[in-house]
């Protein structure tokens, strides 16, 4: 049985639809109002509050917290100062992605690392022989994400003892808020101007309430499971078990991904000393990989014509989804599309995929499958670069 999240108090009397999902075990809210339209307007034209509490979130420390840290994730942690953090994944010993997630470095020997399944029993496992500590915190920390083009005025009116103006992308400070202590990173998941804040979750209210109050001005906005969706779409993010699997969820060879199949090979750090993983990872550079992550930009007209011939006008897709759908190469299929939606901002149908590596190609044109009044059809695609959508605010210091 779901349970709230520290800003349940808060998030459930503004929830006007009653639409919530479970998440981790916590109750999280799909969409406030009975439309995610001025939620997500938020995220791309004002400032949207976003509770991201039940990612689990972890404590490392200790002499060997950076040896571990190291060996674990697929990046060269050496090459990250204090008050860094990184997005990154890690593998299992077969060069398959686990799970995807952030790396704040805190102090020398000190980092809080995020992740979207629980990851405590990896983790110990590949400690064995180590100095380090491995705390999971999910618990203890709550986290609010703001994001939104006002989001940085906002944030910096209301925290202490932080020069929020100065924080660079991806880049944490501490601070307080309301009194109360925080740490706050300029990160999210919207590819927009946007931070994390992550307090005690005693007083998580504090913080929320103290934004709230604020925000009056910024047009500060509650917002969604639903508009997150659109958004991170938008901005080329994955979502695990959507648009790839755990290897540890995985119940065929399949359903198995390595970096460089989910666009995550940039992160890939082959060259640092020995991790988990990276004997299968230096094989796959070396012969090359069987398919690739993709951003499609379908043909609305295509899609229009489609409805017209059944008598409808066209649908622009509501949310977006999650079910996979066929991609084609003359009548041959060669992937699958594995998110879709409509993006208000851009004014266009995109979608992630994954496809066989020979149709990866930037302008290759392919087909994607849709359904028509319970009839299936295809219409043209072409993979475009991604993220489809990237603002300048997004990494730019100071952010206003």
């Amino acid at each position: 049985m779901p349970i709230g999240t520290a800003f349940h108090e808060r998030t459930f009397p503004l929830c006007e639809s009653l639409n919530f999902r479970e998440w981790s075990g916590y109750y999280t809210v799909s969409v406030y109002e009975t439309h995610h339209e001025h939620e997500y307007n938020a995220i791309r034209n004002a400032a949207a509050l976003i509770d991201v509490s039940p990612l689990y979130k972890y404590r490392i420390a200790g002499k060997d917290a950076t040896r571990f840290v190291d060996r674990v994730n697929v990046r060269n942690i050496k090459k990250v100062s204090m008050g860094q953090v990184i997005y990154t994944c890690w593998c299992d010993e077969q060069g398959k992605v686990v799970d995807d997630g952030t790396i704040s470095r805190l102090a020398d020997n000190e980092y809080r690392w995020t992740a979207a399944d629980p990851s405590l029993r990896w983790f110990q496992q590949n400690a064995l022989g180590m100095d380090v500590s491995i705390e999971d915190i999910s618990e203890q920390m709550a986290a609010v994400a703001l994001q939104g083009p006002t989001s940085g005025r906002l944030l910096s009116k209301i925290t202490t003892d932080a020069d929020v103006r100065a924080l660079k992308y991806f880049h944490v400070t501490a601070g307080k808020i309301a009194g109360v202590p925080v740490d706050i990173s300029r990160t999210g998941y919207t590819g927009d101007l946007g931070y994390e804040i992550w307090m005690p979750w005693t007083d998580a209210v504090k913080v929320w309430d103290a934004l709230a109050a604020a925000g009056r001005e910024f047009d500060l906005h509650a917002a969604g499971m639903l508009a997150l969706d659109v958004a991170r779409i938008e901005a080329g993010l994955l979502l695990i078990e959507v648009d790839y699997n755990s290897s540890k969820k995985a119940l065929i060879e399949s359903q198995k991904f390595s970096p460089f199949e989910i666009g995550l090979g940039r992160l890939v750090h082959l060259e640092k000393e020995n991790f988990v993983g990276k004997r299968a990872l230096l094989a796959e550079q070396k012969q090359g990989s069987a398919r690739q992550l993709v951003g499609l930009e379908i043909d609305w007209t295509a899609v229009e014509r489609e409805y017209d011939a059944v008598g409808l006008p066209p649908v622009a897709p509501s949310t977006a989804s999650r079910v996979h759908v066929p991609v084609y190469s003359g009548g041959k299929q060669v992937g699958k599309a594995t998110s879709t939606t409509w993006s208000p901002t851009l004014k266009k149908m995109i979608a992630l995929a994954s496809v066989d590596t020979p149709h990866a190609e930037l302008g290759t044109k392919l087909h994607m499958e849709i359904t028509v009044e319970a009839m299936r059809r295809t219409v043209p695609a072409t993979v475009v670069r991604m993220p489809f959508f990237n603002p300048p605010r997004k990494t730019a210091t100071p952010a206003w």
